[in-house]
C-alpha cells in the first residue's frame, strides 16, 4: 500500500480550515485520487482517524500555517473514470437480453438499486435489452407485498434512466408455472409433501427421503390438483434432488406454497404459488434471457435453476454473482422502512431515513452520480464496504461548477456590532469560480451562529465577505484586511430558514433573503453548511432538504 501519510494529514487540514473541524469521512474518499484501493480501507483508516485527532487538536493559526506547506498535495487533480469490465459470455450474441427482478414492497433503497443499475449499464455498454420483472409472487408475512411498490419501482427506474423493452408481471405467469410444475411431476421429478416443517428439517439434516417422495407421478398428481383447495401450510411441492448432496439446504426445495394472503393485483385468485428458483427457471428460459447478473446471496438459487434447465434440457443463461456492498455510515433494511412509512413515524417513501431512490432524489443527489457510483463498484466479486461518501464526492463534482453559494446560521445569535464605517451593503461571488456578484444587504442587526459565538467569543474574526470584528458582547470592526484570522458565516437581512436532514432531524436557522429568489428543486450551497435542496416555502418559513457537505 502507498504511503499516503502526508496526504492524509493535508486534507485533514483542509477540512478543518474548512469546516471547523476534520472529519474522516470528508476525507477518506479523496485518496481514492492518489491510488487508494477499496480493498485497503481497513488498514488505513487508523492513520486517518490519528491525523484527523491531531488536526482537531491544533489551533487556527497553527492550522493555516502548517497547511501551507502541504497544500499542494491537494491540488485538485484529474478524475480517471473506471470502465465496465467486460462481461462473461458475450462473445457471438449481437443483442444480449438483460432482466431487473424488483420485489415490490416498496420503494427501491440505494443497495439494491445497484445490481439493477449493473444490469443496465451492461445492457448500454453492449447495445442489449432490459425487461422489467416485477418479481411479484406472493411473498411473506414479514415482507409483504406493497401496492405502491409497482408505481414507486417504475418511477425509481424512470428517473435512474434505466430503459427496458418492457414489464412483465410474475402474478399474470401462475398457469405458466402450474404447466411447468406439472411437468415436473410428470417426470417423476417433483411431489406433493404433507410433512411438517420439523419433520422435513431432520430429515434434510439426516440425509433421509420423505415418505411422500414415493408415491408415482400418477398420484403426486392428483395430490397436487388437491392442493388448490387445501388448507395454508398443510401442503407444498418440492422438487426431488439427491439427499446426499452436500449442502442440506438443496435437498428437496420448495416449488410451490399455499398462501390465503390477498395479492395488491390479483387479489385472491391464486393460493398456489411458486418460490423465487421454480419462477425464475421457467421465466429465464421462456424470456430468453441471455446473461443474469444477481447478488452471490442467490448463489443457491442459482444452483437450484440450472438443476432444472438440466432436468428440461434447456440452455444455460450466462449468470454473473456479484459480491454485497454494505454502505459505511447507511442502515438499510426495506421491510422496517415500510413499517415506519406505514405508521407515519417517516415523512413518506421520500423520507431520507429510507435511503429510497425517492429520498436522494429528493435531497439532491443525482441520478448520474448514483450511476457512476455504481459503474465504479462494478462486478465486484468479493463482499465490499463502501463509505457513503463516496457517493457524496462524486455528487460533490456534479453539483461543484453549478450550485451557487449563500449564506446560512444555525441557532442564530444577533451580534451587538458597532458599525463605524456603515457599511449598507457588499457584493459577493455566487460561485468562486464565476466573476457573477450578487448585492446582500446589511442592516442594523447582524447574526452568527451560537457554536461560532462559543467557539470564537474575545477573539479577533472575519465575518465573511465583510469585515473583521472583535467578538464580544460590544462586537466592534478592526478591519476590512482579508487576514489569516477564523471566517465565520453570518446573515443580516434574512429569512427564517429549515433544513430537514437525512438523520429524520431538523436544523433551524436564518439565511440571507436572497434565497427568495430560488425555485422548488434548485441546488445552492450554504457555505460552511453543505449543498442543499430547496424544497418551497411554507408558513413563511423556506425549506430545504439537506444533500451532503
Amino acid at each position: 500500500m502507498k504511503d499516503l501519510t502526508k496526504e492524509i494529514f493535508a486534507y485533514s487540514l483542509q477540512n478543518a480550515l474548512e469546516f471547523g473541524k476534520a472529519d474522516v469521512s470528508r476525507i477518506l474518499p479523496k485518496l481514492f485520487q492518489h491510488g487508494l484501493e477499496r480493498g485497503e480501507i481497513e488498514k488505513i483508516m487508523p492513520i486517518i482517524q490519528e491525523a484527523v485527532k491531531s488536526v482537531n487538536g491544533k489551533s487556527e493559526a497553527v492550522r493555516i500555517d502548517e497547511f501551507e506547506k502541504l497544500k499542494e498535495l491537494v491540488k485538485k487533480r484529474e478524475y480517471a473514470e473506471k470502465e465496465l469490465p467486460e462481461l462473461p459470455g458475450i462473445e457471438g450474441i449481437k443483442k444480449p437480453l438483460f432482466r431487473v427482478a424488483p420485489f415490490p414492497s416498496g420503494a427501491l433503497h440505494l443497495g439494491n438499486a445497484k445490481t439493477f443499475l449493473l444490469n443496465a449499464l451492461y445492457a448500454e455498454k453492449y447495445s442489449g435489452e432490459i425487461i422489467l420483472v416485477m418479481d411479484d409472487t406472493i411473498g411473506s408475512v414479514e415482507k409483504p407485498l406493497a401496492e405502491e411498490g409497482y408505481k414507486l419501482i417504475e418511477d425509481a427506474f424512470k428517473w435512474l434512466g434505466i430503459k427496458y423493452k418492457k414489464i412483465v408481471y410474475k402474478s399474470d405467469r401462475l398457469k405458466i408455472y402450474y404447466k411447468y410444475g406439472e411437468e415436473l411431476i410428470e417426470k417423476n421429478k417433483a411431489y406433493v409433501c404433507h410433512c411438517d416443517i420439523e419433520t422435513l428439517r431432520a430429515n434434510r439434516k439426516n440425509a433421509v427421503e420423505c415418505g411422500c417422495r414415493q408415491f408415482p407421478p400418477g398420484i403426486q398428481l392428483a395430490r397436487w390438483k388437491e392442493m388448490f383447495d387445501a388448507k395454508e401450510g398443510s401442503s407444498t411441492l418440492r422438487i426431488k434432488t439427491e439427499m446426499t448432496h452436500k449442502n442440506p439446504a438443496f435437498r428437496d426445495r420448495v416449488l410451490f406454497k399455499i398462501s390465503d394472503r390477498k395479492h395488491p393485483r390479483v387479489g385472491n385468485k391464486y393460493r398456489v404459488w411458486p418460490s423465487l428458483e421454480m419462477s425464475w427457471a421457467v421465466d429465464d428460459h421462456e424470456l430468453g434471457i441471455t446473461h443474469i447478473i444477481r447478488g452471490s446471496d442467490l448463489m443457491m438459487e442459482t444452483e437450484m435453476e440450472k438443476y432444472m434447465w438440466d432436468i428440461f434440457k434447456w440452455d444455460y443463461s450466462e449468470t454473473i454473482h456479484t459480491g454485497k456492498i454494505a454502505i459505511a455510515g447507511v442502515t438499510i433494511a426495506k421491510s422496517k422502512a415500510q413499517k415506519e412509512v406505514l405508521s407515519g413515524e417517516f415523512v413518506g417513501w421520500d423520507d431520507p431515513r429510507t435511503w429510497s431512490i425517492q429520498s436522494l432524489e429528493r435531497r439532491g443527489i443525482k441520478a448520474s452520480s448514483i450511476r457512476k457510483f455504481v459503474e465504479e463498484i462494478g462486478l465486484n466479486k468479493q463482499d465490499i464496504t463502501v463509505p457513503i461518501e463516496a457517493l457524496y464526492a462524486i455528487n460533490r463534482r456534479a453539483l461543484d461548477e453549478d450550485a451557487s453559494r449563500y449564506s446560512f446560521v444555525e441557532a442564530p445569535r444577533k451580534l451587538n456590532v458597532e458599525n463605524e464605517m456603515s457599511v449598507e451593503e457588499i457584493e459577493v461571488p455566487i460561485h468562486p469560480h464565476k466573476d457573477e456578484m450578487r448585492k446582500v444587504g446589511i442592516g442594523k442587526d447582524i447574526f452568527i451562529s451560537e457554536e461560532d459565538w462559543e467557539k470564537y467569543k474575545g477573539k479577533e474574526i472575519r465575518l465573511l465577505h465583510l469585515f473583521n470584528v472583535n467578538l464580544d458582547d460590544k462586537t466592534k470592526v478592526t478591519s476590512v484586511d482579508n487576514k489569516k484570522i477564523p471566517k465565520i458565516n453570518w446573515v443580516s437581512e434574512n429569512v427564517q430558514t429549515e433544513i430537514f436532514m437525512p438523520s429524520g432531524e431538523t436544523v433551524f436557522g436564518l439565511a440571507e433573503s436572497s434565497i427568495k429568489e430560488l425555485k422548488v428543486g434548485e441546488m445552492i450551497q450554504f457555505e460552511r453548511f453543505g449543498f442543499v435542496r430547496y424544497d418551497g416555502k411554507k408558513n413563511e418559513t423556506y425549506n430545504f432538504w439537506f444533500a451532503h457537505k
